[in-house]
């Protein structure tokens, strides 16, 4: 699988992208969903988890500047903006929780739309590099999709998003509603990506198929951090296992440290 390499932009002078974000608070209005997050989301996949409710939608809308945020967020070293238009411009790009595709538009131009802002040329060359890299699409290219299965719309979301070449791709429950072979599929594509250089950050239920991807995660609940650590190591965590994976009768071990 042969990614897209990210665009030069203004803030940083990496290929990959960093993101540290510390004292982040968000919410709706004055509700505060959201409280002191503290985040290191280095190259590679890191994935939130966490129960529903616990503010993991909440806190890729204020990454990209869906809702408004509080804290300092920085991309390779500098302010990431707040103004998701210029967040976009920046190198963030986000798939969120329900495809939000265009249905009555075929994926050619689902995918067109996702790298409307560069030039022609590079559009029609970014196109043929999703149509290799998801040959399901290439051969539904002129299908409409909203009459695609659930699994293949989320395809179309992914590669509309990585259209516009993003250094930091942000994915946002991408198995929910679908079939557990899909599931593997979808995953086994946002650990592709981040082997090919563009900075991951997932959102995902699937506790335990997740962390299998994953180079590191985040547990959140009630709005905060509750664990951390590599993937690996959350896996084998007791208290990931007692509320996730339904294992309360394994030994006791110590969550993992954040220092992934």
């Amino acid at each position: 699988m042969m990614w897209y390499r990210p665009q030069p932009f203004e803030l940083g002078g990496s290929d990959r992208a960093h993101l540290k974000v510390h004292g982040l608070s968000a919410g709706y209005g004055a509700f505060l969903v959201l409280r002191d997050i503290e985040l290191d989301i280095r190259p590679g996949l890191t994935v939130v988890l966490g129960p529903n409710g616990a503010g993991k939608t909440t806190l890729l809308k204020a990454l990209n500047g869906l809702i408004r945020r509080q804290g300092d967020v920085r991309l390779n070293g500098a302010d990431l903006p707040e103004k998701t238009h210029e967040i976009v411009q920046a190198g963030v790009a986000l798939v969120p929780e329900g495809r939000q595709l265009f249905p009555q538009l075929t994926v050619t131009e689902n995918l067109e739309l996702g790298g409307w802002l560069c030039p022609k040329a590079e559009r029609a060359r970014r196109l043929e590099q999703a149509f290799a890299d998801f040959p399901k699409l290439r051969e539904r290219a002129q299908q409409l999709a909203g009459t695609m299965s659930g699994g293949e719309q989320q395809m179309v979301a992914v590669a509309r998003a990585m259209m516009s070449a993003p250094r930091l791709l942000m994915l946002d429950e991408p198995s929910l509603g679908l079939a557990p072979r899909m599931v593997d599929e979808l995953l086994a594509i946002a650990r592709r990506i981040a082997d090919a250089g563009t900075t991951v950050l997932m959102v995902e239920q699937n506790v335990r198929k997740a962390l299998a991807v994953a180079d590191r995660g985040y547990v959140l609940e009630r709005g905060s951090l509750v664990a951390s650590g590599p993937a690996r190591l959350l896996a084998r965590s007791s208290v990931i296992r007692e509320a996730y994976l339904g294992a309360g009768s394994e030994p006791a071990k110590k969550p993992a440290a954040a220092t992934a």
